[in-house]
């Protein structure tokens, strides 16, 4: 198949090759793989700088979408690819093999660095907020050598998931600090101050007056960004809380755990929380119905969340729809009433695709990068919320992207007067962030493109 780009995507390829270290702050949907593949032949065989390419991505990712998009496009189809995952001498051997591009698995990249020499002269990597703990092995590790490459590009649409303090680390990866200082300790002191904290424990920081636009203009030289809505003739999606009454006892025994941390629900079984994330873990797990007791047995409390999904799914009438849980018990209890599906190989993908699978239920962690199941359905049902705007986001855009048609309905679950609350609120604010940034480096684009 020919690839004839858009002029937004002509603009990314443009971006990539103008810039040796950037990053393409692009919604799903956009193309950004091909974009990516379309500079990265240019470097190869026309401008003859790099010759030997690092793709880090998600697994699934790595595994389908990278050799897909190169076998799927007759301007690309020409590179030579070597997929390197599996066991250790599986890997090695993928390694040993001659070809431009190696792809491996985030997951791997300690693995890579202990195990074989940087001889690579182009890195890129796809989902770079999956790099945005400082403290986390593989960054430590892939910041070691990355600044040995003569090009880096990093692909997201999810930026800064969890506010500004993720930039940094996705960043460096980028400049090696030259933009947002070269240690997390400068960058934290020049832009924010510290926010909630317990004597000297800060437990976050929030930005300095100011800061906000002077951090979007330190990197927005490497940086371009893109929103589906601004590109594509996209439909509509709606959001829309199903709020759920928990009958009083329930409400009474969750107030009770959310001021005392222990609470007694039967002679046999108490739960006890030792912290904020444990009691915050365990108020979540209540609102949704069932709890891990301190044995890791399952205590059933209710079944109002699993009737509204009832509810829903038969309001469905007959549509498909993608429900996703939050904790494994969930996903036990919603397998209890209904009969559901699960991905787990490219040929599910294809059934819920072709209309095969009326209920897909999935945790957003395991679909959250790279599958295209826009052609299935319109409809998501958030049956346990996730704290992780990225994840958030990401599984909402296995159906609100290039190629739906219809409007997409995403549905959230919510006991009323729980923690769910509080969690969709925690997401749309971090979306405000978020969006700003993408917004700013677009406006900034725009004008310099005027002058």
């Amino acid at each position: 198949m020919n690839f004839k780009p858009y002029a937004y995507q002509q603009k990314g390829i443009n971006w990539i090759l103008e810039h040796e270290r950037c990053g393409c702050l692009w919604d799903m949907g956009l193309g950004k793989t091909i974009v990516t593949l379309i500079a990265v032949e240019k470097l190869i065989y026309d401008y003859l700088e790099v010759s030997k390419i690092l793709i880090i991505a998600p697994i699934r990712v790595a595994t389908s979408t990278w050799p897909d998009e190169i076998r799927k496009w007759k301007e690309v189809s020409h590179l030579r690819y070597s997929v390197v995952v599996g066991s250790p001498s599986q890997r090695k051997k993928a390694l040993d093999t001659d070809a431009d591009i190696y792809i491996i698995n985030r997951e791997n990249v300690v693995w890579l660095i202990d195990n074989h020499k940087w001889d690579f002269d182009m890195c890129v990597i796809d989902e770079l907020s999956s790099f945005k703990n400082n403290q986390a092995k593989r960054f430590k590790a892939l910041r070691k050598y990355i600044g040995r490459c003569k090009r880096v590009v990093g692909l997201t649409g999810t930026p800064a998931p969890n506010g500004l303090m993720d930039l940094w680390p996705q960043m460096y990866l980028l400049d090696q600090g030259e933009r947002l200082g070269k240690t997390i300790g400068r960058y934290r002191e020049k832009y924010f101050k510290p926010g909630r904290s317990n004597g000297y424990i800060v437990y976050d920081y929030i930005p300095v007056n100011g800061a906000e636009e002077k951090i979007y203009e330190s990197i927005s030289d490497i940086c371009i960004s893109m929103k589906k809505e601004d590109y594509l003739d996209m439909p509509t999606r709606k959001y829309i809380d199903v709020a759920v009454e928990l009958d009083s006892k329930i409400i009474k025994r969750y107030k009770q755990f959310e001021k005392e941390s222990i609470i007694e629900f039967s002679q046999n079984e108490t739960l006890i929380a030792n912290n904020a994330a444990a009691i915050c873990n365990k108020l979540q797990q209540i609102s949704n119905g069932s709890v891990y007791t301190e044995n890791k047995e399952v205590l059933d409390i209710h079944n109002h969340k699993l009737d509204a999904l009832e509810d829903l799914i038969e309001s469905a009438n007959g549509q498909p729809v993608i429900v996703f849980y939050a904790f494994q018990h969930d996903r036990d209890k919603i397998q209890s009433r209904f009969d559901t599906y699960e991905i787990q190989s490219n040929d599910d993908v294809r059934k819920w695709n072709e209309g095969q699978i009326p209920i897909l239920l999935a945790h957003p962690a395991s679909i959250g990068h790279g599958l295209n199941l826009q052609y299935g359905g319109r409809i998501i049902i958030w049956y346990g919320l996730t704290w992780s705007l990225e994840l958030y986001q990401q599984a909402n855009d296995r159906l609100y992207r290039q190629g739906q048609d219809k409007t997409v309905l995403v549905y959230h679950i919510i006991g009323k007067g729980t923690i769910d609350e509080r969690i969709i609120k925690a997401l749309k604010n971090k979306e405000n962030i978020q969006d700003a940034l993408i917004e700013y480096m677009k406006n900034k684009i725009e004008n310099v493109k005027k002058c």
